[in-house]
């Protein structure tokens, strides 16, 4: 089979099974709790209940409300089609394109936290200036990671970039690719909410953060707010995947099989992380996100010192 057609089949697994990765973060969750915990398909009975409901608006929001889930949901997807999905360089990939793939995140970010200020909630307002001010730090560690990744395969395309640098020289590339995707890591649980930096399940207003921007979203609104984070997980655990696993010299079906391997492997971590760890304090939020924006940091002088950019 030619190598788009494994493409497509793995952004076909990726909009189907995306769901699914928050029930298996509640399955291991369970686990730990010694409880049986929701079904693995919840999150998409969730979704197919909501789609189902109608949307209830203030008469304090705009249009620009209304549309914020739809256009949040458009990034992301479109964020997902320059992936290389199944360690298969993407077909629409070009040059430069992973500045287009930060700025789709950007953007999502921001039309979420308009979209939670047009409410005129000042929980809603709390939670999007907590969303901006961390993100302030998980960007510019996404922005390193780039540099990173350019300077170590001489491209600035995405696909090529990731599959380049799993494939590197490992003696010069491993203990920065190691820094790299742990930095990675923390990044992911950040712009995804998750614990320790968020709770998606808590219900108490003063503590939340992504929750609190969706406070006033309800219906189809809700459910289209809730597949948009499954699939930004998706993306964030396939970036983790191709950051660490080579994608050359193997057949286009068991680079798929490692791929759905990678993104498990990386949920059921998340999983894990959630089961032994609690939320932090606010304060404590931005000292890890400079963690991981200081391991970056230290790939990229690992690099440079090692002569191994191009």
């Amino acid at each position: 089979m030619n190598c788009k057609y494994y493409w497509l089949l793995n952004l076909l697994l990726a909009v189907l099974l995306s769901p699914v990765l928050i029930g298996i973060i509640n399955k291991v969750k369970a686990f730990f709790a010694g409880r049986k915990g929701p079904k693995l398909m919840q999150c998409w009975y969730d979704i197919i209940k909501l789609l189902k409901k109608e949307s209830v608006y203030s008469k304090t929001t705009t249009i620009f409300f209304r549309l914020a889930p739809a256009v949040t949901l458009g990034a992301t997807f479109i964020a997902l089609l320059f992936l290389p999905l199944g360690l298969q360089n993407s077909p629409l990939g070009f040059h430069g394109d992973a500045i287009l793939f930060l700025y789709l995140f950007g953007m999502a970010r921001m039309i979420t936290v308009i979209a939670a200020i047009d409410t005129g909630s000042s929980f809603e307002g709390m939670g999007g200036a907590r969303e901006l001010q961390f993100a302030i730090i998980s960007e510019g560690t996404l922005i390193l990671l780039l540099a990173f990744l350019a300077m170590m395969t001489g491209s600035f395309q995405l696909s090529s970039m990731l599959n380049t640098a799993s494939s590197a020289d490992h003696a010069v590339a491993a203990p920065a690719l190691a820094l790299s995707a742990a930095a990675l890591y923390i990044v992911m649980l950040a712009e995804c909410c998750r614990v320790p930096v968020d709770d998606p399940e808590t219900h108490l207003e003063l503590t939340m953060i992504h929750e609190a921007m969706i406070l006033d979203n309800s219906g189809p609104d809700l459910g289209i707010i809730h597949y948009a984070a499954a699939l930004k997980l998706w993306i964030f655990a396939s970036l983790l995947t191709s950051l660490l696993f080579p994608a050359t010299g193997l057949p286009g079906w068991i680079l798929t099989l490692v791929s759905l391997g990678g993104v498990l492997i990386c949920t059921l971590f998340v999983g894990i992380t959630e089961s032994i760890m609690a939320r932090y304090r606010f304060l404590k939020v931005p000292q890890l996100l400079f963690g991981s924006f200081c391991f970056e940091l230290a790939a990229l002088a690992m690099l440079l010192i090692s002569g191994g950019a191009k």
